[in-house]
């Protein structure tokens, strides 16, 4: 027999790390339905919550979700763009962010300047939003150029280790960080996968810790990752902090200056506190700071 049943679309913004709340308190709630009775009968499921809802065709409730998630990786990547310039021009991009975004119109958050974006949405959607358009003969440059700035942004890091550094052949490199993001222990396109295939294949020796992560699959000779922090900073000729995890703010630097071989620390995110850890004997060097 044939069964009546509309088809319509509601997409999901749980970010990881706060999905619950996300899910129990949200910004919007978007219905995409053929039908007027569809949209209907999926609303009831929020009628207990205080969201406001958006009802709209499938086509539009899918665009929403895709248009949300690649705006918020071009502001990233726009911030990012910005702070190479800061670097260039002397300017301090973490007081160029505060400044914007106290602009109602722009806002503080994902204006934030560092390695990059990682995850299993931000390039995605973004390649997938590309090849939507590519489809139906449009090109979407503003798009590409916000997955090239990114991609770019993780080998900033490497430039940074060779001109403190210079030939890296001879050094051991410390990474701070596994995750693509705090609260997580997710490894999708993480930044630091990029950084243990490329300095794998240009230091002596990576080693890595991550106070959630206690093992990389797959990687077998290509990083060492430590079960301590401590442990992973022994006879390092640099530091690099590649995920803004808090408990790294806790670490002892005294300790670990007693520990490495070299001075450099390279903060990929812009979160550690550089004028205590200069005054410590650091060579500190953030993105656009």
């Amino acid at each position: 027999s044939n069964v009546d049943f509309n088809f319509a679309s509601n997409p999901e913004f749980l970010a990881q790390g706060t999905a619950v709340k996300d899910f129990l308190a949200p910004d919007r709630v978007v219905i995409g339905s053929e039908t007027e009775e569809g949209g209907k009968e999926l609303e009831q499921l929020y009628q207990n919550m205080k969201a406001p809802i958006v009802k709209t065709d499938v086509e539009s409730a899918i665009m929403i979700k895709y248009a949300a998630n690649t705006f918020l990786a071009t502001k990233v990547s726009f911030i990012n763009s910005i702070a190479r310039l800061c670097e260039k021009v002397g300017a301090n991009v973490n007081d160029v962010a505060k400044g914007m975004g106290m602009d109602k119109r722009i806002g503080t958050r994902f204006l934030k300047a560092g390695i990059g974006y990682g995850g299993s949405c931000f390039t995605k959607d973004t390649k997938a939003l590309i090849k939507t358009a590519s489809k139906n003969g449009l090109s979407l440059d503003i798009l590409k150029e916000v997955n090239k700035t990114n991609e770019e942004q993780r080998k900033l890091v490497i430039e940074k280790l060779r001109r403190h550094l210079g030939d890296l052949t001879d050094k051991q490199i410390s990474m701070f960080g596994l995750a693509f993001k705090p609260g997580t222990d997710d490894l999708r396109d993480a930044p630091s996968l990029f950084l243990i295939e490329d300095l794998n294949k240009k230091v002596k020796s990576l080693t890595a810790f991550d106070p959630v992560i206690k093992e990389l699959n797959g990687f077998d000779g290509k990083v060492s990752v430590k079960k301590g922090a401590y442990e992973a900073v022994e006879g390092a000729d640099a530091l690099v902090f590649v995920t803004e995890h808090p408990e790294f703010n806790d670490l002892d630097f005294e300790r670990i200056k007693s520990l490495v071989k070299g001075n450099v620390i390279i903060d990929g995110r812009n979160f550690l506190d550089a004028e205590k850890l200069r005054s410590q004997g650091f060579i500190y060097e953030g993105i656009g700071v």
